[in-house]
């Protein structure tokens, strides 16, 4: 067996977003020694990019709200096809982890008495994101850092892992790569936390990092662990549509929550053309309504464009599809129209959208405080990830644990905004708690040399190949541009077998792609190890959407237009079968205790 560089923790933490450093911080609070590994530099986690706020009933604004108030506007927004363990712990111990995150830094936007300032977001009643202007998932990650680095943390940058290593049926560490050096590290373990994030690369038009290439749903699936929920991928309707160099890129809900309101080509807010039945009586009747909700009215109800992401990236769809879009294929995003209504508008948009001014401003020429913004759907968030066990976060495999957005349940069919980063902190702790009791319970565990001789190999098949073939850059294009065609917002049967053919072709192309040049600073031989993971969690994407005959939440069938009672007391999981296949099985919904469900119907 070759000499590789060897790192020894109770727990290894892979993924420095927010989910990771908050279990990296947890675990070592136990007392265990802790290893963090991210794939690029501390701080650069897609995290930053969370501009919103963070989803907690802390009632700041709104004293009306509370975690029953929270949890049922999650279990809606998933159409109650969520883990409602998950989004019950969530709902209550989110406003705790908020108040932590104080503690130890955040400079939250503060209400005129001094207390956290909480905005407007979809789907949830009353005004809950607490935020830094738009800026939160950076203040959130900057937070996390700089008190992570003082609790003794080894941390490990621009590091990937290509594999979990296993004990028998026991995950017992992980072997990766520098990225900078290509040399490989292997990484004893006595619990390995799962915080990677997110798909998002699978696609073609995507607000997500170079990062999210599916890492940690691959590494736990060919491990054994099941996936769950991964037919619903959620589109934030909200992206940047032009200039093409910025196709994309994420235009924060906090510009609707703020009062700014989406139109058609025709001037028409059309949103409020269909309101579902569930959300109606939660809907505002008209614009005055809306724009008093915007502005802290309590007895007023939001506007249509602040419903579910879903809804509201099937609705901006239809516009486009039926020639009412705008010049560049997207719908119109205007929150300069507020001058109507405000004195100061321009420097109330400043300074409480910092970020997508000087977004707008430096990428596309557009001063969003006196122009409309053209938006369209974007790929933003993946539902589905590693079936987890609610309280713990310990997947199917022994001593395997996911948290954020690499882990399912708590969503269900649709995320609503802001659950997110509130997610990440809620189930980061109690990964990073429960995997430190698990290494403490646990010996080393024996690792064969052959699994790592044989994923040494496998990883240095693509320079054995050479330049004689076609490049992994090429494969992975004509994946995003499949995954956006035949499995994106609308979806049928016909297009998704031909989406599996198409898998099945690119496999092969994936396994004949070659680089050149050597180890060192090689971003070809990167992208030739993502293409496994792509390919993965793309054929777990359309196998469990061609499953799913209905249509929920983030997950929309032409073919099966309508939600099926018959599909709500299950989730889809997928597991790799013994001979190398994909099977697709159910997973029971279990009954939701009397007390909760009377928390749903009082709650409206």
């Amino acid at each position: 067996m070759p000499e590789y560089e060897t790192h020894d923790h109770d727990v290894l933490v892979i993924g420095a977003g927010g989910a990771g450093l908050r279990a990296a911080i947890e675990a070592s609070a136990a007392g265990v020694t802790v290893g963090l590994v991210c794939k690029s530099l501390l701080g650069k986690a897609h995290t930053v990019m969370a501009e919103g706020g963070i989803a907690a009933a802390l009632a700041n604004v709104d004293d009306r709200d509370n975690w029953k108030v929270h949890f049922a506007d999650t279990m809606r927004g998933g159409q109650y096809v969520n883990n409602w363990r998950m989004a019950e712990l969530h709902a209550k111990e989110a406003p705790d982890r908020v108040r932590e995150l104080e503690a130890w830094g955040a400079m939250f936007d503060r209400t005129k008495d001094g207390r956290i300032l909480q905005r407007n977001f979809g789907g949830h009643r009353y005004p809950r994101l607490a935020h830094v202007g738009d800026r939160t998932g950076l203040e959130m990650i900057r937070t996390l850092q700089d008190h992570g680095i003082h609790q003794g943390i080894d941390v490990h940058m621009e590091c990937t892992i290509i594999r979990l290593l296993k004990d028998g049926e026991r995950v017992v560490g992980a072997f990766g790569y520098e990225r900078e050096r290509g040399r490989f590290k292997v990484f004893r373990a006595r619990a390995v936390v799962l915080a990677t994030g997110g798909v998002g690369r699978a696609f073609k038009i995507t607000s997500n990092s170079w990062e999210y290439t599916g890492d940690g749903h691959t590494l736990a699936y060919d491990a054994g662990a099941d996936l769950m929920d991964m037919e619903f991928v959620q589109f934030h309707p909200t992206g940047m549509v032009w200039p093409p160099s910025v196709s994309g890129i994420l235009v924060t809900e906090g510009v609707r929550g703020e009062g700014g309101v989406l139109k058609n080509n025709q001037g028409r807010r059309f949103m409020f053309d269909d309101i579902p039945e569930n959300y109606r009586s939660q809907t505002a009747d008209d614009e005055e309504e809306g724009w008093r909700y915007t502005q802290g009215d309590k007895a007023a109800r939001r506007p249509p464009e602040l419903l579910t992401r879903d809804h509201v990236s099937r609705c901006i769809v239809r516009e486009i599809k039926s020639g009412r879009g705008s010049p560049h294929g997207g719908v119109y995003l205007d929150i300069s129209w507020i001058k109507a209504r405000l004195p100061n508008a321009a420097e109330h948009i400043r300074k409480k959208l910092p970020s997508m001014y000087h977004q707008f401003k430096q990428l596309a020429d557009i001063d969003i405080t006196k122009e409309p913004m053209e938006v369209g759907p974007t790929t933003h968030y993946i539902m589905g990830g590693v079936r987890v066990d609610a309280d713990t976060q310990m997947s199917t495999v022994p001593g395997l644990f996911a948290a954020g957005e690499c882990a399912a349940g708590i969503n269900g069919a649709n995320r609503l905004g802001g659950n997110s980063l509130s997610d990440l902190l809620v189930f980061g702790k109690r990964a990073g708690e429960y995997a430190a009791q698990f290494a403490k319970t646990q010996v080393a565990g024996a690792i064969d040399a052959r699994q790592i001789d044989e994923a040494a190999q496998r990883a240095l098949e693509p320079f054995a190949r050479g330049t004689r073939g076609e490049g992994p850059y090429q494969i992975q294009y004509a994946l995003q541009d499949m995954m956006q065609d035949l499995v994106g917002i609308v979806r049928n049967a016909s297009e998704m077998q031909r989406a599996l053919h198409g898998l099945e072709e690119l496999r092969a192309r994936a396994n004949r792609a070659g680089v050149g040049g050597h180890r060192e600073y090689n971003p070809g031989w990167h992208a030739a190890l993502d293409l496994p993971n792509l390919l993965t969690v793309s054929e777990a994407i359309t196998r469990s959407a061609l499953e799913r005959r209905e249509s929920r939440g983030g997950h929309f069938r032409e073919d099966y237009p309508s939600r099926d009672p018959g599909f709500s007391s299950f989730n889809f999981i997928v597991r790799k079968n013994p001979e190398g296949g994909m099977d697709v099985a159910h997973a029971p919904i279990p009954d939701m205790p009397e007390e909760l469900r009377h928390v749903i119907e009082e709650m409206g």
